[in-house]
């Protein structure tokens, strides 16, 4: 995965001072990169039995809908509070640099559906565990969970040991 790591640009002090951003914007720009991070997702979950793929805006949304679409489940957004135009659930936590608050429609998932949380990074863990609350909800079943990279030096992982967590890069 060396590859896929070198593609990530890191940006000093974004979105606020101290924080060492990712961007992953490099390796969605080559094709071969993208692809490669895409399949290796999808190969890792491809026995899962997946019925429905949740991602959190917004650089979630580009690998969990082609994750969604390549595994032929249903793609279900979780947007930050008031994006969604129908009933939701709702979520808080707290992030590197500050908290927020996480929607999901309440019909977006089947109680029996065998979910797959994907987004782009795995840090502290709060953007997880609020997500995973939300399909909680639900009463659905988290069968794994997909990063492109994870901050390990954060110990979100820790949270959620009980839980198939896969990431492909890490630092």
């Amino acid at each position: 995965m060396e590859d896929l790591k070198k593609a990530i640009r890191d940006i000093p002090d974004f979105p606020k001072k101290g924080i060492i951003f990712k961007d992953i914007t490099p390796l969605l720009q080559n094709p071969v990169l993208f692809k490669k991070a895409v399949d290796q997702l999808c190969e890792h979950f491809k026995d899962k039995n997946i019925d429905a793929v949740v991602s959190i805006e917004s650089r979630g949304f580009i690998l969990g809908s082609v994750i969604a679409y390549k595994l032929g489940a249903s793609f279900v957004p979780v947007r930050k509070k008031g994006k969604l135009p129908h009933q939701t659930y709702s979520a808080s936590y707290e992030l590197e640099y500050g908290q927020d608050t996480l929607e999901m429609h309440q019909d977006a998932i089947n109680k029996e559906a065998r979910v797959l949380i994907i987004d782009d990074l795995l840090a502290t863990g709060g953007t997880l565990g609020a997500v995973i609350d939300l399909v909680k909800k639900t009463c659905a079943e988290i069968v794994g969970i997909g990063f492109l990279i994870e901050l390990t030096f954060l110990k979100g992982r820790e949270k959620n040991k009980d839980l198939d967590i896969f990431t492909l890069i890490k630092y």
